[in-house]
């Protein structure tokens, strides 16, 4: 994607300089910032503060994380502890687990005077394949925009309805429930997006809205519990989200609001999908209630809001009383059952263990616990 008119992945390796960089997304829609991330201790402080967030883009930098101390310390000792390390910032995003146990398996099979060069190669290679993932997800996904669009009068829209920021810069390139829509824009498609502001932490409100203008695709923000109402007045045709965990019964566990989101939808006919690369399936869980973490962040996230000043200055401010404490579980499970379908890089399939077997047939699939 571009950022006014130069290209850029959310994380990329600067061969000029050896360092690995990305955008922080902090300061974001007011202030670009570019950051290098020189240190393990920077790696797991960008992930758990979300200078960097979104589950792909979250493990495409613990892979560059692990690669970075490959330089340092290439030795058995240190490649566990950077696991562990990575591990512990984030527990509910699956594509960490998933890309810290993809270098440890390629590295523990090499000496270690040939682990960093091997660690950079596959760093690269796991943000090369993500973003080859979510450009075939926009591919698939826009014939559902595509199918849509055919009943619709010339020059309406179709409105998509999206909840958090599941755009380039949470994952590599092209995002996952955002791909659809700039595939869409590409072939000529109209659609105007519905953007949830989605408290406490205003993804949609500063991160997907600051990529819709500045892709050029029509949109609006609207406040987390405006999407029920526009589903009932007939408002929305699609609702398209991303995913940080699913479970390999179809379970979507996604920032906190989307299960709200697909109540509504059910109630009133409106299709829901999940955009997800492979990575993003959990194949040892069935049961997302269960099974996966919930990630409790600061309260201070809920009583705060970050924002800036008529002068320009970029400041938090307290919304609540002195006395009041926020409550911030970070994300909820969305059933299967509620779920239409999941686009994925091979294909559309309903939100199911067999569905998701039908795709991927090589996955291990766990067996559902007594």
């Amino acid at each position: 994607m571009r950022v006014g008119d130069t290209h850029y992945r959310s994380i990329w390796f600067d061969e000029a300089t050896s360092e690995v960089k990305i955008i922080d997304q902090r300061w974001l829609p007011h202030e670009f910032r570019v950051v290098s991330l020189k240190t393990r201790e920077e790696y797991a402080a960008a992930i758990r503060d979300m200078w960097v967030r979104g589950a792909p883009l979250i493990g495409a930098t613990a892979a560059y994380g692990v690669a970075d101390q490959m330089k340092r310390d290439p030795s058995d000792t240190s490649l566990d502890e950077t696991w562990k390390v990575l591990h512990e910032t984030r527990p509910t995003a699956v594509n960490l687990r998933w890309a810290l146990d993809d270098m440890r398996s390629v590295l523990s099979q090499l000496p270690p005077e040939k682990r960093a060069e091997a660690a950079f190669r596959r760093a690269a290679e796991i943000c090369d394949e993500d973003v080859e993932n979510n450009r075939m997800i926009g591919v698939h996904g826009l014939e559902i925009v595509r199918e849509i669009a055919k009943n619709k009068a010339p020059g309406e829209p179709v409105r998509i309805l999206t909840h958090c920021n599941a755009g380039w810069l949470a994952t590599v390139d092209w995002g996952t429930a955002t791909s659809p829509m700039y595939h869409a824009m590409e072939a000529g498609i109209p659609i105007h997006v519905w953007v949830d502001e989605t408290r406490p932490r205003n993804q949609g409100a500063l991160l997907t809205s600051w990529e819709m203008a500045g892709h050029g695709v029509p949109h609006s923000l609207i406040v987390d519990n405006a999407g029920g109402h526009l589903m009932q007045h007939g408002q929305v045709d699609v609702v398209i989200v991303g995913t940080d965990r699913t479970t390999a019964a179809g379970d979507v566990c996604n920032k906190i609001g989307t299960y709200l989101k697909a109540l509504a939808a059910k109630d009133n006919g409106v299709p829901f999908y999940v955009a997800l690369p492979s990575p993003t399936v959990d194949w040892t869980v069935t049961d997302g209630l269960r099974d996966i973490p919930i990630e409790e962040r600061d309260g201070s996230e809920v009583t705060h809001v970050q924002g800036k000043l008529e002068d320009g200055t970029i400041t938090q401010v307290q919304i609540s009383p002195d006395a009041t404490p926020g409550h911030n579980p970070a994300f909820d499970v969305t059933p299967a059952r509620l779920v239409t379908g999941l686009i994925t890089e091979r294909g559309i399939c309903e939100a199911s263990m067999e569905g998701l077997a039908g795709l991927f047939p090589k996955q291990g699939v766990a067996e559902p616990a007594e």
